[in-house]
Formats: C-alpha cells, sequence, structure tokens
C-alpha cells in the first residue's frame, strides 16, 4: 500500500500549530478568554468579564468600580477529538486533553486601571502512535510516533485611563514566549522538496547527502523533552494591544481593540537536542530553528446592550490578520557533527484573513446566579489542500454556554463550555479528517 505521494509535505507546519490553539478555535487564536466572556460566545469588546479583558480588550478593566481590585484564577481545559483515516485506515490522536492556566490581578484607582497577567494561548497538541499509518509515508513504516506540541504564553501589563465617564482607552504591553515539541516522518523525497523549497543551499556534507536521502521511503526530524510544561525549541518576545470603550448611554456600551502582531524570536533547541534520521542508516544529531513564527495581528469591535435589569446582549466582530504572519513556514537544521553542515525547510502556507462574529447573551437569575449562552462563527483560514492530520484545524463554529454564582460577598465562580460540532474535510494531501471538540473553563474571582 502507498499513500499519496504529498501525503506529509506540510507535515512541520502542521505539527507546529496543531498543538497550539489553532486545534481548538479561530486559527490559532482562542474562541475566548476567561469563562465569562466565552460563556457570551467569546463576546469582550464592550462588555466587564473580569482580568482576562487584558487580553482582547483591556479598556474594558475601566468599567470595574473606582477603588477597587479584583483577583482571578482561571484554568481551561482543551479537549479535541481527532480521527484521519485513508483508505480504510484510521488513527486517532492521543492528544484529547491540555489544560491553560491564567491568573490576574487588576486595581482601579481614580482614573487609572493597571495590573498583571498571565494568560496561556497553547498548550495542546497531536500524537499518532508508532503504529499507524502516520508513520509510514510512502507505504513503509518508520516505526516512529507522530507528536507535537505548542505553547503560547503572556505575561500582560494593562493599564488603563478613565479620558471621562463615558470614554475609557487603555493598553498592554505583553512578554511573550513560545515552545514547541515536534516528531515528524516524512518521506526522503518530500523532505528534500522542502530543503529546494526554502531557496538556501545546504551546506557541508548534507549538500552531497541530501540527494540520497531524497530516495528514501522515510526521514524522520525530531526534537522534543517530553515536558508537561516547556518544549526542545524556545524563544521568547514582546506584544503590544490597544483599545476603547464608549458609554452611548447607560445601557449600551461600544468598544474596540487592536492587538498587534507578535515580535518572537526565532524558536531554537540546544545545540544536539533535534536530530535527522532516514531509513538506511542515516542518523545525526543538531539544533533545530524555526525561523519567525509570529501571531498575528487582530482587530475587534463591538457593542453590549443591557436590555433591561436581566438581560444582557453583547456581539463582536473580528478579522484576524493570518495572511501576513501565516504565509510560510521556515526552519532550519545545523548538525552538531563538524563539517555535516546545516539544511534549511520552507513550506509556503498562504493563509487567509479571518472573520469572526461573537455572539453572546447573559441573564441574571437572581441575586446569586447568571446564565449565559452565546455562539461563535468563523471559517477556517487554512486552505483545504493545506489540512494534515498533524494540523486538523477543521472546526468552524462553537456554541458556548456558562454560568456564574456568587458565593460571598466578594467572591464568585464562573464556568463555561465550548462545543464545536465535529466537521470532516478531505485534505490536499488525501486523508478524510474528522474534529470535533469540548472546552471548559473554570475561574474564582476575589474583589476587594
Amino acid at each position: 500500500m502507498t499513500l499519496p505521494k504529498n501525503f506529509f509535505a506540510l507535515t512541520p507546519l502542521c505539527a507546529l500549530l496543531a498543538a497550539g490553539s489553532a486545534h481548538a478555535t479561530n486559527g490559532m487564536m482562542m474562541e475566548g478568554y476567561g469563562p465569562i466572556s466565552t460563556g457570551m460566545g467569546g463576546a469582550s469588546q464592550a462588555v466587564d468579564h473580569g482580568n482576562a479583558a487584558m487580553a482582547q480588550n483591556p479598556a474594558t478593566l475601566g468599567l470595574m468600580t473606582d477603588g477597587s481590585s479584583r483577583l482571578d484564577v482561571a484554568v481551561g481545559i482543551l479537549g479535541p477529538d481527532v480521527k484521519s483515516s485513508v483508505m480504510g485506515m484510521d488513527a486517532k490522536s492521543g492528544g484529547t486533553s491540555y489544560l491553560m492556566p491564567a491568573f490576574g490581578y487588576v486595581k482601579r484607582n481614580g482614573a487609572y486601571t493597571y495590573g498583571i497577567g498571565m494568560f496561556a494561548q497553547g498548550g495542546m497538541g497531536t500524537e499518532y502512535e508508532a503504529a499507524t499509518f502516520m508513520s509510514a509515508p510512502a507505504g513503509v513504516s518508520s516505526g516512529l510516533q507522530s507528536r507535537s506540541e505548542l505553547g503560547v504564553g503572556n505575561v500582560i501589563f494593562p493599564l488603563v485611563y478613565r479620558v471621562s465617564p463615558n470614554l475609557n482607552v487603555g493598553a498592554t504591553f505583553k512578554y511573550m514566549w513560545t515552545s514547541l515539541d515536534l516528531k515528524m516522518t516524512a518521506s526522503g523525497a518530500q523532505l528534500a522538496g522542502m530543503a529546494q523549497a526554502s531557496g538556501v543551499s545546504p551546506t557541508g556534507a548534507l549538500a552531497t547527502m541530501l540527494p540520497g536521502l531524497a530516495g528514501a521511503p522515510w526521514a524522520n526530524i525530531n526534537f522534543s523533552d517530553d515536558s508537561k510544561f516547556t518544549g526542545a525549541a524556545k524563544t521568547t518576545g514582546y506584544g503590544a494591544s490597544f483599545g476603547a470603550t464608549l458609554k452611548v448611554d447607560k445601557d449600551f456600551i461600544m468598544g474596540g481593540s487592536y492587538q498587534l502582531k507578535s515580535s518572537l524570536k526565532d524558536m531554537k533547541t540546544a545545540s544536539s537536542e533535534a536530530s535527522m534520521s532516514a531509513m538506511g542508516g542515516f542518523s545525526n544529531s543538531g539544533q533545530i530553528t524555526v525561523i519567525d513564527f509570529q501571531m498575528p495581528s487582530v482587530l475587534a469591535i463591538g457593542a453590549s446592550w443591557q436590555v433591561g435589569p436581566s438581560l444582557l446582549l453583547a456581539a463582536d466582530l473580528k478579522s484576524i490578520g493570518w495572511a501576513e504572519s501565516m504565509k510560510s513556514f521556515k526552519m532550519r537544521y545545523d548538525s552538531a557533527t563538524p563539517g555535516m553542515g546545516s539544511v534549511n525547510f520552507t513550506m509556503d502556507q498562504n493563509w487567509k484573513d479571518q472573520t469572526v462574529l461573537n455572539l453572546g447573551m447573559a441573564w441574571r437569575a437572581n441575586d446569586q446566579l447568571t446564565l449565559r449562552a452565546g455562539l461563535n462563527l468563523a471559517d477556517n483560514p487554512v486552505p483545504d489542500m493545506y489540512v494534515s492530520p498533524l494540523f486538523p484545524a477543521t472546526v468552524r463554529n462553537h456554541l458556548t454556554l456558562g454560568l456564574g454564582y456568587q458565593v460571598s460577598d466578594a467572591g464568585d465562580i464562573n464556568v463555561s463550555l465550548t462545543s464545536a460540532p465535529p466537521v470532516t474535510v478531505n485534505s490536499g494531501a488525501g486523508p478524510s479528517i474528522a474534529h470535533g471538540q469540548t472546552n471548559w473553563q473554570f475561574m474564582y474571582s476575589h474583589r476587594f
């Protein structure tokens, strides 16, 4: 049995992105931050939804009461359910549960609101066992697991200024980090094709060996530290966002924000933490550099309407700038063996910008209990020809539910549930990929 020749052609990027929030939601972006927003379909631009605002529109932090402080501690559980099929064979991903912690502290003092927070933006992946067709490009098994796990996190410093009783403006500075584990198998010909696409000639002994490796039924790139908290390739960088809210009248608020494209340095492994191997006995260790991986810009506008004492309606419209940040995926392997040299790999991605509509409502049932519901509606920004079993970005729409319960004068608990109905696509690489999602978020808030 021989699989389609381009089956693994996009595997490195697919593995990179599948491990992040892309797996679950709006590309690599979460469908919502914090259970209050997420329970309302991700609507956030004109809603007071706690300290998670610093990850969306920071200006909504200025809606809190003057002289008050708020501490939020939260955790998210991402639950993908992914199965890939080709020629009557199924491969089910063992990556079914990923934790994403978050916390935030914010204080409003007169015209100023400020604080600090930490939000995980990624922390999931795919895991296919060595016995599945995922390890067998060209129909020849490598006996190697296929695995990916990406983490993207932020420490965020918000500052909001109340210009007038009706107008708040805010900004955030973000210290960011990313990490990646990757175990990827492709045919030697596919690996050689990605090297040629880079436009950079291999150096050293790899320059003469690569044509020979192109004939191997399988070749493998591996860098993974098997840690639950970090990946073998790591980097840090910065980000920023700006936002505003305008109270049109006592019941109607408008808001908007702009998140800049991130400025992350290249991810790198330690000097001998990565390896390349191929059928026929080739094996080498070295360093992997993932070149210019960035999170996209996001432009969002929204509004909220307090219909009555018990009912709040909210809606957002977002444009996520994938076309600029996801044009291609590039990485370089530098051998630790003297004279072996280096080789670059490149794949065009050509993601599309993505429009997301968030619709939500909150109903205050009584003084303690608030019930929420919403919709998150979006298309997949990845063209079908690039969808891979290691990056099943096939979920589109999300149904969300949530509740909040005040447990004391100072404390309350909020919970949200997101369900992304299963979607099946036939990728350009050949396999049929089915992907559904169930996500939870939990948060305790204390005011003082």
